[in-house]
């Protein structure tokens, strides 16, 4: 799921094309009818599914409706790259221990939107000297501070700007969330494997 230009998604879907993750892309859902997401997903031959809020909808009913879309595509997890609306109880709670984040910061530092920015804007006023991303499972309607799965440190150097800085920290994004979603997938297929050998329902 992502509100925007898509390139975290891109990398899922290059990772899955290349083999590297043992997992398929089912569909990438945007709440953004423009978003480049949405392009990318039709040219990898993917659904791509635009569910916009509709005019007086409330945050839950609008999440109601978009967990019945979500869930008939059967997910084993459902990943947010660059979603940016919180999710409420009515989405999360379909998909207990499924809905995967990732965000542009360190565990524990600057949640929420323009991270990059504020990362950049503290570095410039000398309060620090690194930023990083974090993949964290989101239980709640907590932001940004669900379990972590993985995160890596990115440093700010002197002479960043915006750009060279959401440049770095990109690439970075990209390898960590494929690792991380790697990660999760080998465990699912081991647990299925093993609970069928075992003779329980996989």
């Amino acid at each position: 799921m992502a509100s925007g230009n898509g390139s975290n998604a891109q990398a899922l879907i290059d990772a899955c094309g290349r083999g590297e993750l043992p997992a398929q892309v089912v569909a990438v859902i945007s709440d953004k009818g423009d978003a480049r997401a949405l392009v990318r997903a039709d040219s990898a031959g993917l659904p791509a599914v635009h569910v916009g809020k509709r005019v007086d909808e409330s945050r839950a009913d609008y999440d109601a409706r978009l967990a019945d879309i979500v869930s008939g595509f059967g997910p084993d997890y459902v990943v947010l790259v660059g979603w940016m609306r919180v999710l409420t109880l009515s989405f999360l709670g379909w998909f207990p221990g499924m809905v995967i984040n990732l965000h542009p910061a360190l565990p524990g530092e600057l949640p929420g939107t323009h991270a990059i920015e504020r990362a950049l804007a503290q570095a410039q006023a000398g309060e620090r000297t690194s930023t990083g991303v974090m993949v964290h499972f989101v239980p709640d309607e907590g932001v940004d501070d669900g379990p972590v799965l993985a995160s890596a440190p990115v440093p700010i150097l002197p002479d960043d700007d915006l750009n060279s800085l959401e440049t770095r920290v990109h690439a970075v994004e990209h390898q960590l969330l494929v690792d991380a979603i790697r990660d999760v997938c080998t465990a699912l297929l081991a647990h299925r494997s093993l609970t069928s050998r075992n003779g329980a329902p996989a």
